[in-house]
């Protein structure tokens, strides 16, 4: 356990806020002290600057550790263990497009459990993951492994789509070193630079054969992810900038830049197109109350598009029942396996191979903070997802194959939705037609449109409510230990380690005993429960309100509310062309690699 730096950040806090010597003081003594420390109102430090340079060093306190004088006092004011979120805005860039964020996630956590909770937060909410590496890192430590782990199962649990390993300074190679242990023979290498791409062309081949591998069994065979050919890209920024051993495209800086534009510009399609279809149904509406267009027959044909509605979404519900079904098999042979290997699994988090030295305040911290741990020098501990890892491994490629968007299948939800919507607009058209709707009639339009605004932003609540359904599994088995967990974590004195590893066993053995891993297994189901109830819920209420609106004569509104003839035909014709892009893969492609031809491919270094 990093007790030292936990001590040193607490004290570094106090500090700041009362001043020197504040760590010697009571607590009634620092609730008269006068703080020393000024933190505004509004929680948020703003620092402006013209350069980057410049904007660094007004940074330094808030973000960095700082040394201390002989005398143990700070060198500048403390900031940084006050800090929670630090955001860098820069103004329009060259370099990164607009409406892209970078978030800098430092390795696999933090001992501070506050700034570890966010992290894994955070890592859930990217879209894009890139772990970086350095070449001798690659080659030599593990490091990177541990954060590709971490990485797959944020693709599990989260937003992710896709994951990439980044290997940086692959300029820095020793010519007689590399030629001794070159393994590869033909051909003879002549130069430093011949060396450089050789290598990175090995790195990449052997580690995106381990990447995929690593993904195949965590994902489904058909992820996206898994068709991409590159998932190791080998940079060097220094070479991007004097290019003494690569030309800029060998240095794979502009394949990163243009992977996160494309990206960009395929999301932004997403949102411009939602946005769109948004107020297109709304003037849609608008117009329909400015219609006079109102048959006699019309109220029993929207009686009978609700029943049609109704029956539709019981289907929707037993076809979300079979979608999650395909989850329960996995589940259970998960419970059997992780009741098998239980036993093993905790013995191998809790036996050192060194011994106990210094272990008993480790995993007095793992108790301390419910079996989860994660320290700036150890691997992260985990004890209750190591105790259910059996079951992740039998099920991780059926959630991610539900959850997934692309080819569908029965065991896919976002195609079922797909599915539900088209049947609904082909009912909406077939009435139109008996109701006497003109084709271009603004209300049958807005039915059709509004139908897809309802069911497309279901995808982003999906998303949401997936990681506690995936969570499920460990929270469960965190809250069923965590009376043990506080029980080993009293223990004090001789032998206080091995009489904390005999508390844990048996409450484990207990938990287990009585129905742990079931219990998990029901919470599982319970979630995925409560998505389905959440999905037909938010269908049912939406879709009776667009209802509502359609049947609606506006009670007279029409006569003050604005023409808007005009503004409808502007956003049909924006609509027609996303559509058209949307549907057209030569086309989409044709405006990407227009818009990436346009983008400045350098932009001058600050010096």
């Amino acid at each position: 356990w990093d007790r030292d730096d936990a001590v040193e950040e607490a004290i570094w806090k106090l500090q700041m806020f009362y001043g020197n010597g504040a760590e010697r003081k009571s607590y009634e003594e620092l609730l008269r002290a006068r703080p020393k420390g000024k933190i505004p109102t509004s929680r948020i430090i703003t620092l402006k600057a013209e350069e980057a340079g410049e904007l660094s060093v007004k940074l330094d306190p808030y973000i960095r550790t700082q040394r201390r004088d002989l005398d143990g006092e700070s060198a500048q004011t403390q900031i940084w263990p006050l800090i929670k979120h630090v955001e860098v805005t820069l103004p329009k860039s060259e370099l990164i497009p607009e409406g892209v964020v970078l978030v800098d996630i430092p390795g696999t956590g933090d001992f501070n459990s506050k700034r570890d909770e966010m992290w894994k937060k955070t890592i859930d909410k990217c879209s894009v993951i890139w772990v970086i590496s350095d070449i001798e890192r690659v080659s030599g430590g593990r490091a990177h492994e541990d954060l590709l782990n971490e990485s797959i199962k944020a693709c599990q649990r989260g937003f992710c789509r896709d994951v990439a390993l980044v290997v940086t300074k692959t300029d820095k190679l020793h010519l007689p070193e590399y030629l001794r242990e070159r393994k590869v023979r033909n051909g003879a290498i002549l130069s430093q630079r011949e060396a450089v791409l050789e290598r990175n062309e090995m790195i990449k081949l052997q580690r995106n054969r381990i990447l995929k591998e690593k993904l195949k069994r965590k994902l489904p065979g058909d992820s996206k992810v898994l068709e991409a050919s590159n998932l190791v890209y080998t940079v060097s920024a220094q070479e991007y900038w004097q290019q003494a051993l690569l030309t800029e495209e060998e240095t794979e800086i502009p394949r990163l830049r243009g992977y996160i534009r494309k990206r960009l510009l395929d999301k932004k399609r997403r949102m411009v197109t939602k946005y769109v279809t948004e107020a297109f149904g709304l003037l849609l509406l608008t117009d329909s109350f400015n219609c006079m267009e109102n048959p006699p027959n019309e109220y029993l044909h929207m009686s009978g598009l609700r029943r049609f509605v109704e029956e539709k979404i019981q289907l929707l519900e037993k076809a979300i029942d079979q979608c999650f079904a395909h989850i329960e098999q996995p589940l259970q042979e998960g419970v059997r396996n992780a009741r098998t290997s239980y036993r093993r699994i905790l013995g191998a988090c809790l036996v050192r191979s060194r011994g106990n030295q210094g272990f008993h305040q480790t995993l007095k911290a793992v108790c301390l903070k419910n079996g989860v741990y994660a320290s700036r020098t150890l691997a992260r501990i985990d004890l209750n997802e190591a105790i259910t890892q059996p079951i992740y491994d039998q099920i991780d490629p059926v959630f991610g194959g539900i959850f997934r968007a692309g080819m569908p299948t029965g065991s896919t939800l976002l195609p079922h939705i797909e599915a539900f919507k088209h049947s609904l607009q082909e009912k909406m058209m077939e009435i139109g037609v008996r109701n006497g709707w003109k084709y271009e009639s603004y209300k049958k339009s807005f039915l059709i449109q509004e139908i897809s605004a309802i069911l497309g932003g279901l995808e982003d609540y999906i998303l949401r409510k997936k990681r506690r359904i995936y969570e499920s599994l460990t929270t469960s088995v965190q809250n069923d230990l965590k009376p043990c967990y506080e029980e080993a974590a009293q223990i004090a004195g001789k032998k206080a380690c091995e009489r904390m590893k005999d508390v844990l066993r048996r409450g484990v053995e207990r938990q287990v005993a009585e129905g742990m891993f079931e219990r998990a297994q029901e919470r599982m189901r319970h979630q995925f429960q409560l998505l389905k109830n959440g999905i037909t819920e938010k269908v049912k209420g939406s879709i009776a309100t667009m209802l509502t609106l359609a049947s609606s004569q506006g009670d007279g509104l029409y006569k003050e509310l604005a023409d808007v003839k005009s503004e409808y035909k502007e956003m049909e014709k924006l609509h027609r062309s996303l559509k058209e892009v949307a549907e057209n893969a030569v086309l989409r492609r044709g405006m990407q690699d227009f818009l990436l031809r346009m983008s400045p491919s350098k932009a001058v270094p600050h010096k």
